[in-house]
Order: structure tokens, then C-alpha cells, then sequence
């Protein structure tokens, strides 16, 4: 059964506590929280458990069938608890809070992986959630992140993905660049993308059984290390001038360009 929750100072739903404020300081916390009825739904079909759900009233009616199997503990507040305890107006109505894992190791991340997504210094939260949410829709495996990338399990990038990150196989990387050398190892095809004009055409390429696309943030791309580290640069040509693509898009287009059949 729900439990109301009628002042923002009850303990029971601390996790949920200024959620507005948190900033990076969230990537240090055991749990994540994520956010919409969508979410929640993608949420309970991944691997990931629930600590617990925040509800409105209403929004719990429409989500009682997919939560209440979970077991975790529900909780129900009005839309001004709900501002209070997150420091925002909730306007979807659905919060949960989720038990994060320990970070895979690289042969996990790998295993039986045909199609891999290389980030390096992507720290625009809604960036990683978007990409996260075309790798799923492209066919791609895992998602390796270099030490700097923004997490991708904060509130916005999980909403952003539409809850494909939680079914995505992500690793953050503790090393730097040392994982590229170890896609080469184990079997993957590395390609740098940059606007570089020197770079090979993503069209004329010849399609691997295994490949790794590796990206940089926008505006400063990858560093000269990952560059060299890499086999192949590789770039989407571009028509009327245009210089570049928002790093999403890019991805979508290089990730679609290298998607093995659909299968079924």
C-alpha cells in the first residue's frame, strides 16, 4: 500500500531531498533518481532496483500496476510536498530512486559486444542521455566514458535517454587512454570522429564486424592523444559550409551508418 507523505522533513523520502541543489555532488551518492512516468516504466524492465517511488496522487494511479510488483516502498505526496522535498515543482509527478551498481569491468562491458560508443569529455548531461538513447535504437552495445564525462546517470541524462540508459551496458573509465588500446586488442575497429577535412568519409568506409566510434566533446573534439590512439579519423561530410554537427546528431548519423541489420 502507498504511504502519504505530508511534509518534506520526513526521513523516509531523503533521497529525494534537494534534488535541485545536488549538482555534481549526485555522482558520489549510492543511488540516482530518476524522473518521469516513461522512465519509471523502462526503469522496472532493466536490470536496476528501485529504492523506493515518489508518487502524486494521481500520477500513482496511472503507475500503481508497474511499481507496486517492484516491492519497493511508495510513497504519495501533494504537488507542494513534492516542491519542497525536491526544491522544484515536479511537473511529471513521478520520481524514483534507484540503487546504482558498481562500475563494470572492461572485459563485462565487451563481452559479446559487436558495437561500442567511445566518449571522451562529454559533460552536457542531456548530450549523454540523448546519444545513450540512439545507441539503444541503433543497435549498439556498451558505452565506455573517459574520467571526465558528466554522469551519465544523473536525473537529466536518464530522462533524456528515455530510460534506454538504464538498459545500456555504460562503463566509466578509471584509465585514459589506455581503453582504446584495449578495444584494438580485442578485436574492434577504433574511429576517430572529427570535421577534420583530412579524415576519411564515414560513407566510403568499409564496414567492420566490430567497431568502436570514438567521440570528443563539442567544440574542443577528442584530444591529440585519443587521436593517435585511434586507427582510422573518420568524418561526416558536410554540405553548404557547415562546419560541424551538435554531438548527438553526429552520433546518430555515425552510429546509423555502422548498425548491423535489425534482427526478427
Amino acid at each position: 500500500m502507498p504511504i502519504e507523505i505530508d511534509s518534506a522533513d520526513d526521513p523516509r523520502v531523503a533521497d529525494y531531498l534537494g534534488l535541485r541543489d545536488r549538482g555534481d555532488a549526485a555522482d558520489t551518492l549510492d543511488y540516482f533518481i530518476a524522473e518521469s512516468e516513461l522512465v519509471i516504466t523502462r526503469l522496472v524492465t532493466s536490470t536496476f532496483a528501485a529504492r523506493s517511488f515518489l508518487l502524486a496522487p494521481s500520477r500513482y494511479e496511472r503507475v500503481k500496476d508497474v511499481v507496486e510488483p517492484t516491492g519497493a516502498p511508495i510513497y504519495i505526496a501533494g504537488r507542494e510536498v513534492m516542491r519542497e522535498i525536491a526544491g522544484f515543482d515536479v511537473h511529471r509527478g513521478v520520481l524514483a530512486s534507484v540503487q546504482r551498481r558498481l562500475n563494470p569491468t572492461l572485459p563485462d562491458v565487451l563481452a559479446g559486444a559487436r558495437r561500442v560508443l567511445v566518449l571522451e569529455g562529454s559533460n552536457d548531461k542531456e548530450n549523454i542521455g540523448a546519444v545513450a538513447r540512439s545507441a539503444r535504437a541503433l543497435g549498439f552495445d556498451a558505452m565506455l566514458l573517459d574520467p571526465t564525462c558528466a554522469d551519465p546517470y544523473s536525473r537529466r541524462a536518464v530522462r533524456v535517454s528515455m530510460g534506454e540508459m538504464l538498459h545500456l551496458s555504460v562503463m566509466r573509465c578509471e584509465q585514459w587512454p589506455s581503453p582504446i588500446e584495449y578495444l584494438r586488442d580485442a578485436g574492434f575497429e577504433t574511429w576517430a570522429l572529427t570535421p577534420t577535412a583530412g579524415a576519411n568519409s564515414l560513407f566510403d568506409m568499409d564496414i567492420p564486424e566490430k567497431v568502436a566510434l570514438i567521440a570528443g566533446a563539442e567544440g574542443p573534439g577528442l584530444t591529440d592523444e585519443v587521436r593517435r590512439a585511434t586507427q582510422f579519423e573518420v568524418r561526416i561530410p558536410l554540405h553548404r559550409g557547415v562546419d560541424s554537427l551538435n554531438l548527438g546528431h553526429a552520433l546518430a548519423i555515425a552510429m546509423a551508418a555502422v548498425a548491423l541489420p535489425v534482427s526478427g
